[in-house]
């Protein structure tokens, strides 16, 4: 929350009869300028590439060798599960492979003393193939049983504990890559009006809370193109040039999206803004010769010495610049130069 007052104000002038206190302001005219459209978003930092790891079957985890934060490399070991019902499966389909092998071989031979029909070696030699596929794809899923990197990166949430009992698909580790140095992304979210305007290639300043002395340059990598159903807002993905600097997953970010549009804005100094809460404010403007109006402003941005509106002010020609926190709309007032 903002709260802004004036610091420099003129002594009140009291009144000895009791009639109301005459409170002494200067005034000044309502300036404009052209400025460059800068878009603010906040957001959080991620990377281009996030996955979530998990075995393809079923079972125990039996070990989980790294730590949420901590980087690893491509094809390192990450977890595997308790091999025991695995190799049993896999020694099972063997044995099956075996026997149908056999099933085969005598049919054969006992087609060649015509014992057996051709039908008959024919379905020995069928009941071979299913048994041979059928090992094939336990071999396949004991390969499987172990995960490893596709990539280099860290784990940003462990979603899996050693011991528990999963089920295949189910999510063991969220990843995020870090294989190209320039993978990490800030993401925002904005509203439609401005996801109207941002488009990809736009360039962008962005401050870190990590790195409160360090400006990141920022190009926007992509935009949604639908919104986020639970804030309602459309994410828009800034790609951060960091040169070396490796942030934290999560860690909140603030930038300035340059749109190459100008805009006209109102200028006002900064002690005429009383009861700034966020963007919205308030200013006073004369009415007649010893009367103020309160009149609603919209903050675009500020800076020491000015603040910087959205707001034409139609029908407003001068405001107070002055003993501004003493005002309000019963105030009788004499204009000082």
């Amino acid at each position: 929350m903002l709260m802004l007052s004036s610091c420099r104000h003129e002594q009140k002038v009291s009144n000895t009869l009791g009639e109301p206190d005459i409170i002494p302001v200067k005034i000044s005219t309502l300036s404009e300028l052209t400025m460059p459209d800068k878009i603010t978003v906040t957001g959080l930092v991620s990377t281009e590439d996030e996955a979530k790891y998990s075995f393809k079957i079923g079972g125990v985890i039996s070990r989980i060798f790294v730590e949420e934060g901590q980087f690893f490399k491509k094809g390192q070991l990450l977890a595997t599960l308790n091999a025991t019902e695995i190799a049993a499966g896999l020694a099972q389909s063997s044995l099956g492979v075996e026997k149908a092998q056999r099933d085969y071989d005598r049919a054969v031979h006992l087609h060649q003393d015509s014992v057996f029909t051709l039908e008959q070696v024919q379905n020995t030699k069928t009941a071979l193939d299913v048994a041979q596929k059928s090992r094939e794809g336990t071999a396949f899923n004991e390969r499987y049983s172990k995960i490893y990197a596709a990539s280099d990166g860290f784990v940003s949430q462990k979603m899996a504990n050693e011991g528990e009992v999963i089920s295949e698909g189910m999510p063991v580790l969220l990843i995020n890559s870090t294989q190209q140095p320039n993978s990490y992304l800030l993401k925002v979210g904005v509203t439609d009006r401005k996801w109207a305007i941002i488009k990809p290639g736009q360039t962008a300043s962005v401050m870190l809370d990590g790195y409160p002395h360090q400006p990141f340059k920022a190009v926007v990598f992509r935009k949604s193109q639908t919104a986020d159903r639970e804030i309602g807002s459309f994410q828009i993905e800034l790609k951060l040039q960091l040169n070396g600097v490796r942030p934290a997953v999560g860690m909140f970010g603030k930038g300035e999206i340059e749109t190459h549009q100008d805009q006209r804005v109102t200028v006002i100094p900064y002690g005429s803004l009383v009861e700034a809460d966020g963007n919205k404010g308030f200013v006073f403007t004369t009415t007649g010769t010893n009367r103020v109006k309160k009149v609603p402003v919209t903050i675009l941005k500020f800076d020491n010495e000015n603040v910087y509106l959205s707001d034409n002010l139609d029908g407003v020609d001068q405001i107070v610049i002055s003993n501004s926190a003493y005002l309000n709309e019963q105030s009788t007032i004499k204009v000082i130069r």
